[in-house]
């Protein structure tokens, strides 16, 4: 963990409209029009919009049908993963060469520790040559706040969208958010905005002067730390990015094996669960590696980068290929495993645009049941089911496959 500075200079970078705004990057005559990623169909949803769009009241996670009601010319786009992964990737070496200390809290957004950098450069003078390099060289545009902690640059950040940037001044935060409306503070989503609303609270000024033991009562922990929030206090450190962790299981045999549907049933039960814990952390995985131990001890690995996600089909049609390339010596295995890393916050159905509504509310609600009652309780058929006729279908995995 970073090490927390009452006198902090915090760097807040977003990327402007980012599926957007690579999309008007690729085809330069989309600029200027309501614009909208998401899924083809009706019943798909939007994934993110321009600010045009928004203007007639379009924005992310709003279902197709309701987003071309409000904007007959809202034009749709299907989503390009691989595109918003390179790009995403570029601006992280960017970022990565040219500070000490970096968190990716997105696909789009960063966090930059700038404590220290007053006594050569001047944090606000390299936090502007930073965001030029950053346009520079990926062609986007991006907006940043510049504050004492990590809450006040976020904040100001939105408040600067699009394309624009904000510096808080040391000992103004409380001042700055005073004013705003409450569901401008993270962590105020729209139940917890309802509530405040109908205690009369509009604006974070009022919020902050309700008294702790009240938040406390009203809303347990989460009341002490929006109490926190509304006055500007915010410790939270810097997450170094190459300290994001990595997340993966391994299974030895309790005898070596050559049953393909036996390990193709044991990589699906594998990367179902951790595939669920990424959910359950909220985050996504940009590099996905298989590991296979033979009977003599041998191990090798296969990895590979993908497009950022944490959907079990997505990610199960990943390590079958990868296990089929890597599977080549016939052998008894002794061990088989799958790792995920490149590891970094988000909502897993922002990247799979071709989503319904409906697969999304099953995503969630699988996993609503599995938080309940333990990950084990649902798993695919592929992991569970032994019957013959499941058994002539794996045994095409060595040749390209579908979910």
């Amino acid at each position: 963990m970073a090490f927390i500075n009452s006198n902090r200079n915090i760097v807040h970078f977003d990327l402007d409209s980012f599926f957007v705004s690579v999309e008007c990057l690729k085809n330069n005559k989309l600029k200027g029009r309501p614009l909208a990623v998401g899924g083809s169909s009706d019943r798909g949803v939007i994934a993110s919009c321009s600010y045009e769009a928004r203007k007639y009241g379009v924005y992310s996670a709003m279902p197709v049908k309701l987003s071309k009601r409000l904007c007959p010319d809202l034009l749709i786009i299907k989503g390009d993963s691989d595109s918003y992964s390179k790009y995403s990737r570029l601006v992280t070496e960017v970022i990565a060469g040219s500070v000490p200390m970096f968190e990716k809290s997105s696909i789009d957004e960063f966090y930059i520790d700038m404590t220290g950098m007053e006594k050569f450069f001047g944090c606000a003078a390299y936090t502007r040559d930073l965001r030029k390099k950053i346009e520079k060289e990926s062609g986007l545009n991006i907006s940043y706040g510049l504050a004492s902690n990590k809450l006040i640059s976020k904040v100001a950040t939105d408040e600067a969208k699009p394309h624009g940037q904000l510096e808080i001044p040391f000992g103004s935060e409380k001042s700055f958010l005073a004013p705003l409306p409450v569901e401008k503070l993270p962590m105020v989503g729209p139940k917890t905005g309802a509530l405040l609303k109908r205690m009369g609270v509009e604006t974070v000024n009022i919020l902050s002067q309700i008294p702790l033991d009240m938040m406390t009562n009203l809303m347990g922990k989460n009341g002490i730390e929006l109490h926190r929030r509304a006055n500007g206090i915010d410790e939270t450190p810097i997450v170094p990015f190459h300290e994001q962790k990595s997340i993966g299981t391994e299974q030895t045999f309790e005898s070596d094996t050559i049953d393909i549907y036996f390990m193709f049933k044991e990589l699906v039960r594998m990367t179902e669960g951790i595939a669920f814990d990424l959910r359950s952390q909220n985050k996504l995985t940009g590099c996905i590696t298989v590991k296979i131990r033979y009977s003599d001890f041998q191990t090798f690995t296969k990895q590979e980068s993908i497009n950022y996600t944490a959907a079990d089909h997505v990610l199960l049609r990943k390590v079958k290929e990868l296990f089929s390339k890597l599977y080549n010596r016939r052998q008894l295995i002794r061990l088989i495993g799958v790792r995920f890393t490149d590891l970094i916050p988000g909502n897993y159905q922002i990247n799979l645009f071709d989503d319904t509504q409906e697969l999304i509310r099953l995503y969630q609600a699988i996993d609503s049941v599995k938080s309940q009652y333990g990950e084990p309780l649902l798993i695919r058929a592929s992991g569970f089911d032994k019957n013959e006729k499941l058994r002539r279908k794996t045994d095409k995995i060595f040749k390209p496959f579908k979910l």
